[in-house]
C-alpha cells in the first residue's frame, strides 16, 4: 500500500499546512457538524486555488482532525500540498523561492476566514451579525510546516494520521472504578507533558464529541491529488518533472565545479545534489552507512 501511495506522488518538495477552525465555533460544531466541517475542507481548498492562480491547478490532501490533547473539541484539517501547480499548458511550475516557500500563512489566514464565513451564510445556518462581527475580529490560525523531506516522508506521515482517533491507547494511564487517568501535551507551555484524570462521565463525554456523522469522509483529495484528475495526466506529470530533474544533475555533473578537494587537496568538488536545513531523506543516511560499513569491512 505505501508503495502504492508512494507512486501517486510527485518528486517535489511537499508542505504541510494546518487550518484551523476558532473556539467560537466549536458549539455550532456540536449542532451542524456535517456543515461546519464541510465549510472546513472547502475554505482550506479554495485558499490554497486562491494563492496558486486561476489559471493554475494545485493540488491538496486533507485530513480533519476535532480534538486536541485534552480531548477537547479542537476542529483543524492537516493539508499536505505540493510546492508548486500544474499551469494552463499542462507544465510544472515551483512555488515562491523555488519550492523552499509556499505561501505567505498571514495572508492566508485572512482569505481562509473570508472564504469560511461566506459558507456560513449561505448555508442553512441561522447566525446573528454579532457572531460574524467576533468572528471577523478574531485573527484565524493557518500555520505551515517546513516541507518534508521527500515523497516517502509524506506516505510515512499520511500512514500515521489518517486513521489516527481522538486518543490513543499509549495515553491511557490508569483505569478505576470511578476515574480514567491520561497522559497529553500542553502546548501553551511548550508542549510540557501532564497528566489529566477524569471521570468516567467526563471521559466518554469528550471522547464522544469526535464521533463524526454518518458516512462523512475526513481525508479529501484535491486538484490534481484527486481521483477525478485523469491517471495519464498524473503519470505524464511524473515523466516531465523526471526528465527536469535528470536534465539539471547532467548539468551539474558537466559544469558545475567548485574548488579543489578539502581532503586530498587535488580533485575536483562537483555539486550533485543540495539539500534544505531539514537535511538528506533517510534513504540517503541507510545508503551512506551501508558504503562505510562496506569499506569498513576491506
Amino acid at each position: 500500500m505505501d508503495q502504492a501511495r508512494e507512486s501517486e506522488l510527485l518528486p517535489v518538495p511537499y508542505f504541510h499546512v494546518v487550518f484551523t477552525l476558532p473556539d467560537e465555533l466549536n458549539t455550532l460544531a456540536l449542532h451542524k457538524p456535517e456543515i461546519v466541517y464541510d465549510a472546513l475542507f472547502k475554505s482550506a481548498w479554495e485558499t490554497v486555488e486562491a494563492f496558486t492562480g486561476k489559471d493554475n491547478k494545485a493540488g491538496m490532501i486533507s485530513i480533519l482532525h476535532t480534538w486536541g490533547q485534552n480531548l477537547s473539541l479542537h476542529p483543524h484539517i492537516h493539508c499536505i500540498i505540493p510546492g508548486g501547480f500544474v499551469d494552463r499548458n499542462g507544465m510544472w511550475k515551483l512555488s515562491k523561492a523555488e519550492g523552499k516557500f509556499l505561501f505567505p500563512v498571514k495572508a492566508m489566514s485572512k482569505v481562509y476566514r473570508a472564504k469560511y464565513v461566506s459558507f456560513l451564510r449561505s448555508s442553512d445556518i441561522e447566525l446573528e451579525q454579532s457572531t460574524y462581527d467576533t468572528l471577523f475580529k478574531k485573527e484565524w490560525v493557518v500555520y505551515a510546516k517546513r516541507p518534508f523531506g521527500s515523497p516517502k516522508s509524506v506516505v510515512e506521515y499520511l500512514g500515521r494520521y489518517t486513521h489516527k482517533i481522538a486518543i490513543s491507547n499509549h495515553r491511557i494511564l490508569a483505569i478505576d472504578d470511578q476515574t480514567v487517568t491520561i497522559s497529553y501535551k500542553d502546548y501553551r507551555v511548550d508542549g510540557q507533558k501532564k497528566i489529566m484524570t477524569l471521570s468516567h462521565e467526563e471521559f466518554v463525554r469528550r471522547f464522544a464529541l469526535h464521533i463524526l456523522p454518518k458516512r462523512f469522509v475526513r481525508i479529501r483529495h484535491y486538484g490534481f491529488l484527486s481521483s477525478t484528475w485523469k491517471r495519464s495526466k498524473l503519470t505524464q506529470l511524473q515523466s516531465q518533472l523526471k526528465g527536469i530533474i535528470l536534465t539539471s544533475l547532467s548539468f551539474v555533473i558537466k559544469g558545475s565545479y567548485h574548488k579543489a578537494c578539502p581532503c586530498c587537496k587535488t580533485g575536483q568538488m562537483i555539486t550533485l545534489l543540495t539539500f534544505g536545513r531539514r537535511g538528506p531523506p533517510s534513504e540517503f543516511y541507510k545508503s551512506a552507512y551501508e558504503k562505510y560499513s562496506s569499506l569498513k569491512s576491506i
